[in-house]
């Protein structure tokens, strides 16, 4: 709970002044039994009413302090409550953005997504609460034993002698449900992982038939998570029935020694009622103190699951250093790369190549050859185990990320469209003008834009569930050329296209960026043939590398390829 004072503290006077309108409030409540015995003890024997009314009236000013105030007070709890997790929402995402991709595929995308969600949630209720129960409650609980001992200190005793079986009781759930609940968002990850695959991929689900497998999968997570949650509600709940039973043993205890007292002349009836009062006041805030360590225990272990991600360093620091000393440093250039993700096995190993402005690299292999390893290396989304990734003769972990990334145009192999427009999602929230729009639709041969009602104003559903397969790949093309990268990556992104799209598509690169250098991942040779360099990669190295015509002749693994998507001796399309 430490990770949340300084968000807490900001908003220090706010709560403050809350809580003290919540006193002044909840203190009204304390004197309406004095008053009611004060009009049956002392005002009905002596036969006036204006002293009675006097008092009545009292009592429904003191009625109408407190309900005035703990609204206002409740309200301005929910206020802060909110404000407070809105900032520590808003610090958590930040975070995720700010964390490498080694570091959130520790933490997973389902991970992230609970403690942004549900996590979050639970510390706005628990603060909300702590803040409307958790200053009412002990005032009632105190000030009644309070105004019971000013009373008569005999019945007080009564129920003063259960508050340490009724403090045990309270312990000893909330110690025993707290790692339960750290547990069951544990296990709401794995829900919400589960849930989010099928939800994705569920298409491919019915069209393989694996409906009942998926249903199988979920119900194993979802038994995990509410046999956990049960287990932990089976000590939180069993806190309110022991309450209830201690109290109401005590109550019982109160009305057979205060009758005996009533009958022998030590206390009247007036204070017998009062103490009524007092002991269902008593009760509520003894039931509102059990339901707030039940939230505590929830929200507590909410909180760690945050502070966990809060507290994560960032991995990937810009480092010093500068230029290396080359006259005419490629534009890009692996060197003696080497990188596994998981560190058992090498995904690349003693990559090398070079690339200079302008150039397009190729980069053919079969699945887990490395392929995707190098882009994600080259945008220092990963750093190499060993080597160096370098831009224009610079270590890209001596560059400032903004800078590095501002470098790149990109189309990943699963990439995204976003819900809006088709202007919307070519700019992606870039200071662009329609001129340059209009270019990168162009070149990425979207000739589709043109036939929609709106044209660059037509909308686009989420995920783009009203575009083809080829229209999002060319939409998601042009968002990579729009800002005219000095970099543009393209992951498989023309699998989709058909042949002669594809070699319009070249060829409108070639034409319109010519001072862009290219980095292709593609599973066609017709798209990587006129490429200035070709890597033909296997289990992470470099079996090949040349141009088309030369790959033909050295590298066969590349050839049978050729001949296989071609025909031997065609330069294709």
């Amino acid at each position: 709970m430490k990770r949340l004072f300084p968000y807490i503290k900001p908003y220090g006077w706010f709560i403050a002044l809350a809580l003290a309108i919540k006193f002044v409030a909840t203190s009204m409540d304390l004197f309406i039994p004095s008053l009611m015995q004060t009009i049956i003890d002392e005002k009905v024997p002596e036969g006036k009413m204006a002293p009675i009314l006097i008092l009545g009236g009292l009592m429904i000013l003191c009625a109408l302090c407190a309900l005035t105030g703990n609204i206002i007070a409740n309200r301005m709890s929910a206020k802060s409550a909110g404000e407070i997790t809105r900032k520590l929402r808003h610090d958590l995402f930040t975070k995720l953005e700010n964390l490498s991709a080694k570091q959130m595929d520790k933490l997973t995308i389902s991970s992230a997504i609970s403690r942004l969600t549900s996590d979050s949630y639970n510390v706005n209720q628990m603060l909300a609460r702590v803040q409307r129960i958790g200053i009412r409650a002990p005032i009632l609980l105190v000030g009644g034993m309070i105004m019971m001992l000013t009373k008569d200190w005999v019945l007080a005793l009564v129920l003063i002698s259960l508050m340490p079986i009724l403090s045990f009781v309270i312990v000893f759930t909330t110690k025993k449900s707290l790692p339960l609940r750290f547990k069951a968002q544990e296990h709401l990850d794995d829900m919400v992982q589960v849930s989010q695959e099928n939800i994705t991929g569920i298409r491919v689900i019915k069209a393989l038939s694996k409906t009942e497998h998926e249903r199988k999968r979920f119900d194993k997570v979802n038994t995990a998570l509410s046999g956990t949650t049960l287990k932990a509600d089976m000590y939180t709940i069993l806190s309110g029935p022991s309450t209830t039973i201690l109290l109401n043993l005590g109550l019982t205890l109160v009305v057979l020694v205060g009758a005996y007292r009533v009958n022998g002349g030590a206390v009247k009836p007036g204070v017998i009622i009062a103490f009524l009062q007092y002991f269902n006041m008593i009760l509520m805030a003894t039931m509102g103190i059990t339901r707030i360590f039940i939230m505590w225990a929830t929200g507590e272990a909410s909180a760690q699951r945050i502070a966990q991600v809060l507290e994560i360093q960032p991995e990937l620091q810009v480092q010093a250093g500068g230029i290396t000393q080359e006259e005419q440093p490629a534009h890009i250039e692996f060197r003696d790369v080497t990188f596994s993700y998981t560190g058992v096995g090498k995904n690349l190993e003693n990559m090398n190549f070079r690339l200079e402005h302008g150039q397009t690299l190729g980069i053919l292999g079969p699945t887990g050859s490395g392929k995707s390893t190098i882009i994600n290396l080259l945008l220092r989304f990963y750093d190499p185990d060993a080597g160096q990734v370098l831009i224009d003769g610079q270590d890209i972990r001596t560059m400032d990320y903004e800078t590095l990334r501002d470098k790149f145009g990109v189309v990943f192999q699963n990439d995204f469209v976003a819900e809006g427009t088709i202007a919307d999602n070519i700019r992606f929230f870039r200071p662009l003008d329609e001129a340059a729009l209009e270019k990168a639709a162009q070149s990425a041969q979207a000739e589709f834009i043109r036939e929609k009602e709106g044209r660059m104003e037509a909308p686009v559903a989420v995920r783009g569930n009203n575009l083809s397969g080829g229209q999002k790949q060319r939409l998601l093309i042009g968002r990579a050329l729009a800002a005219d990268p000095e970099i543009l990556i393209l992951d498989d992104a023309s699998s989709a296209l058909d042949y002669q799209t594809d070699a319009n598509l070249r060829r409108a690169l070639r034409e319109n960026y010519r001072n862009t250098t290219t980095v292709m991942v593609a599973q066609r040779v017709s798209s990587l043939q006129h490429a200035d360099l070709i890597l033909v990669l296997e289990d992470g190295k470099i079996i090949g590398a040349g141009k088309h015509s030369q790959l033909l002749e050295t590298c066969e693994e590349y050839r049978i390829i050729a001949e296989t998507q071609m025909g031997e001796g065609k330069e294709g399309v």
